[in-house]
């Protein structure tokens, strides 16, 4: 047994063959002593020298693959002990290298090659080994996954053997050829002394063919593995199995060594094709992280696996058992906090755990014949830009193997971005379905909104009504007022059939009322008022009453006009007529719009012109100009200093493919500096009727419809329109048009213009005549009123109305004015008090009017336009007296006046 285990090296097998043939040619020695000594230095040559080359050479590379071994294994344990063979093996290459280079001073070729090996060494030192040491004790995760995913470290590694092997390969020829010269040297003497020593030569063919066969056969299983492993075809879980026990098993033990580590590399690579291809086509994160535990726990042997995936809500993050192999649900937690146990813990230091020593109670793996305890356990995170999307785990039998932990690394980017990705699709297709809803509840609403704007007109008709038959029983107070409270119950139970509205279309009901009545009301009181002239008014009064009726006409008519655009667009009735379009002419007819504007703003505009934007395009001219003055009045509207800009220019040459079209694309862009719009925000004004500010005391007015008519011809024209928008700091819209558009379909509108001139024919309906009793008028002589209104134009048309009865009228812009003046001056007869207004509310106001000022009698006449259900209860239970709706009627507005201020005279 001992003999077994002595080596038996190549040097001591040939000095015992020559040992041999020495005692048998002793005499033939003496004669020919000269021509052995030759013979004997060769002999010495090939067995000290070539040999010991080979030895420091295989211990050369024994020290880098300690280093490189010793590296990683501390990289992924962090085990200082994994460095010790390290440290020697950076200690002692050096040493070697200047054995074996001493022994190559008389050949150059391979001094130089050896040479060539120190820096490629010295390199690998420092740009790998020491670098990559370095990062894990300073614990740079982001520096090792950027150094492995260079491969620096292997790309030295890889020339570094491509040297050896060359090197090597080279001293076995030369060695080779020794053995030659020696064998053809031995074989003259053989025949210089065949008559003498044949017995002699029998003896040294028989001990050189054993020797050589020992050897060469090694060696030539190590080339033809080799050869293999070029080609691509060698198996590699193939090993080359050597009984000797000479430097030729250590041969080909390194060779058994690297077959291993290619076999390992080979079967991470097939593992992670097999991984990666089994992610086509899942839309399911449940599906997905099934199918990833399902093929991975086999692969790392693990006899039981879980996947846990990250959830974000109100709480916090926190990380839901989704998946998991051959687990038993009582047995898993189901969910795990940032920090909390392992899992949690492995997420929020994102690295690895590896436990070597589970105890028997941890968790059994159960069978048809029994149960079992696993000892090993691997917990994991699946890292996504610097997130954690995921934490694995899993238990095993056996010890995890160096080639899972890098399988299971090298699967966190694939893994991770298919989480992202499928995570990605899901959300997509629940927005797309929430989309369709939401199209189809528009619609529905939209039929609402149609069939209650007629029920509201009906209610308009029968309170003029009611109004008509309280005047003509004015004389009698009882029955008026009962008649009044019986009007006032038809109204609030009439208003309760508004019921089915939803919130979201109730406050466009609110803004689009009060956007209707307040031009519609200076339009009605002003146009009675000149009714009545009686030639009391000079031509001034009648031209400034005139040019108010007029524009409260445009208002409403531009109202009109942007609710029928944008019923237009739904119905697909809208034309679009290509022609061409003089772009020269757009900056002057801009300005000319919009510079008196901005000088009344004290804003500065202008408009910039590119000088390769083409003088003349194709598009629908009409159209791009009514996107233009859209996107200028909203701006000059939220500006309230600095500039408004608007620039035309080419859109970069991708803008026609993404448009599909052909031919450049106009970008025209409207950029101010006023209020801006929040981020979440920016998608929503763009949907009809939405605002950045929808309440009804907001502090600036309008539909909501105007951006999303914007968008929506920008369409029709083929193109989009973009936002770039920052609060405080201002907003940029920009429209990219193509030049050329293939005209749509004509469609019919001549249903809606008929719609629209019945509309302004609402406007131009004259209201009868008051019918004044000259017994009441000394009811409103020298009487004082508080006016709260912010829109000018129902202020003048009021102001004219009641100072013409001998009223004395003060103005409050808004409820805090209204309170500001209450709180000096209290010996007001009557209050009028609008309800939609900037700062405070017409709500707010009467509420600190009667808890606050404590004046619990003083009449207060609620002016509305929200015509919609239950706003008479909201007003009186913000402590109004009395409630009316505009558009004014001025008759019914001095009847109302007269029941309040008679019932002032009666408790005075």
């Amino acid at each position: 047994m001992i003999i077994k285990n002595i080596k038996f090296n190549i040097p001591a097998k040939i000095i015992t063959g020559y040992l041999t043939i020495l005692i048998c040619l002793g005499i033939s020695l003496l004669i020919v002593n000269d021509r052995m000594t030759d013979l004997q230095k060769e002999a010495d040559l090939l067995s000290s020298h070539d040999i010991q080359v080979h030895d420091l050479v295989n211990q050369l590379q024994k020290n880098v693959l300690d280093m490189e071994t010793g590296m990683r294994g501390y990289v992924i344990t962090g085990d200082n002990q994994y460095l010790d063979p390290y440290e020697d093996g950076s200690r002692s290459w050096l040493i070697n290298y200047n054995k074996l280079h001493s022994l190559l001073m008389h050949n150059t070729n391979q001094k130089h090659n050896l040479e060539e090996i120190k820096p490629l060494i010295q390199s690998w030192i420092k740009n790998s080994g020491e670098y990559v040491i370095e990062a894990k004790k300073a614990n740079d995760t982001a520096a090792l996954n950027r150094h492995f995913k260079e491969n620096t470290g292997k790309k030295l590694t890889d020339q570094l053997n491509t040297q050896f092997d060359s090197f090597l390969n080279e001293e076995k020829q030369l060695t080779a050829q020794r053995i030659d010269k020696l064998n053809q040297n031995n074989i003259n003497l053989k025949i210089t002394f065949y008559t003498i020593i044949i017995l002699v030569s029998i003896i040294t063919l028989v001990t050189a063919f054993s020797l050589g066969n020992s050897i060469v056969k090694t060696i030539r299983q190590v080339v033809r593995t080799i050869q293999s492993i070029t080609e691509s075809k060698v198996d590699l879980s193939t090993r080359i199995k050597v009984k000797t026990r000479d430097e030729t098993r250590d041969l080909a033990d390194a060779m058994n060594n690297l077959l291993s580590s290619l076999e390992k590399q080979s079967w991470i690579q097939k593992s992670m094709t097999e991984i990666s291809t089994m992610y086509q086509g899942i839309t399911d994160i449940t599906v997905l992280a099934q199918t990833f535990i399902t093929k991975l726990a086999p692969l790392l042997d693990a006899v039981y696996g879980v996947v846990y995936l990250r959830k974000a809500d109100g709480q916090g993050v926190h990380f839901v058992k989704t998946a998991g192999y051959a687990i038993k649900d009582q047995d898993v937690a189901s969910s795990f906090r940032l920090g909390e146990g392992m899992v949690g813990q492995c997420a929020l230091d994102q690295r690895i755990f590896l436990i070597d020593t589970l105890p028997e109670d941890h968790i059994k793996l159960t069978s048809g014949l029994g149960a079992s305890s696993p000892t090993h356990l691997l917990v994991a995170p699946i890292v996504v830009d610097g997130k954690v999307e995921a934490v694995v785990e899993f238990a095993a039998l056996q010890p995890f193997q160096t080639q899972h932990l890098t399988l299971l690394d090298l699967l966190q980017d694939k893994f991770g971005s298919s989480i992202t990705s499928v995570l990605g699709r899901m959300e997509v297709e629940r927005l797309l379905s929430e989309s369709q809803v939401m199209t189809e509840e528009l619609q529905a609403q939209s039929e609402e909104l149609q069939a209650q704007s007629e029920e509201l007109q009906m209610q308009q008709e029968q309170l003029q009504i009611s109004n008509d038959f309280l005047e003509e029983q004015n004389h009698h107070a009882e029955q008026r007022a009962a008649e009044l409270k019986k009007a006032k119950d038809e109204l609030v139970e009439y208003s309760l059939k508004l019921e089915q509205s939803s919130q979201y279309k109730s406050d466009f009901l609110a803004n689009m009322s009060h956007e209707l009545r307040t031009p519609l009301n200076s339009i009605l009181i002003l146009s009675q008022m000149l009714i009545e002239n009686n030639q009391e008014m000079d031509n001034a009064e009648v031209e400034e009453y005139s040019r108010v009726v007029y524009t409260a006409g445009e208002d409403l008519l531009r109202l009109i006009d942007d609710i029928l655009d944008l019923s237009k667009i739904e119905a697909g009735k809208i034309e679009i007529l290509t022609d061409e379009v003089n772009v020269t002419e757009l900056p002057q007819l801009l300005k000319n719009m919009f510079d008196p504007v901005a000088a009344k703003k004290n804003v500065k505009f202008e408009v910039v012109t590119h000088p390769d934007v083409p003088p003349v395009i194709s598009t629908d001219g009409q159209r791009l100009q009514q996107i233009l003055k859209n996107l200028l009045s909203n701006a000059f509207k939220f500006t309230e200093q600095g500039s408004v800009t608007v620039r035309m220019e080419l859109a970069p040459p991708d803008f026609a493919e993404k448009l599909e079209v052909e031919g450049p694309v106009m970008a025209i862009s409207v950029t101010d500096t006023g209020i801006g719009i929040p981020a979440e925000k920016q998608q929503i004004i763009f949907d009809a009727f939405q605002q950045v500010d929808g309440t009804t005391n907001r502090q600036y007015g309008g539909t909501g419809l105007g951006l999303s008519i914007c968008r929506e011809f920008t369409r029709l024209l083929g193109g989009l329109i973009k936002l770039e928008s920052e609060p405080q700091k201002g907003s940029t819209f920009t429209i990219y048009i193509p030049s050329r558009l293939e005209s749509e379909v004509q469609q019919e509108e001549q249903g809606l213009k008929e719609a629209a001139a019945g509309i302004n024919e609402v406007a131009a309906t004259q209201i009868p005549f008051e019918k004044k009793s000259p017994s009441s008028e000394h009811l409103f002589k020298g009487k004082k009123v508080l006016l709260v209104d912010d829109d000018a134009r129902n202020v003048f048309a009021l102001v004219t109305a009641l100072e013409r009865k001998g009223m004395l009228v003060q103005i409050a812009e808004n409820g805090q004015q209204a309170l500001d003046i209450l709180r000096d001056n209290t010996d007001f007869d009557l209050i009028f008090m609008d309800i939609m207004m900037p700062v405070m509310g017409g709500y707010e106001a009467m509420k600190a009017i009667r808890h606050d000022l404590k004046m619990v009698h003083l009449p207060i006449i609620a002016l509305t336009a929200k015509a919609m259900k239950g706003e008479r209860s909201k007003c009186m239970e913000a402590g109004a007296s009395d409630y009316i709706m505009k558009p004014l009627n001025i008759d019914q507005l001095f009847s109302l006046m007269r029941v309040w201020l008679t019932e002032q005279v009666n408790q005075s």
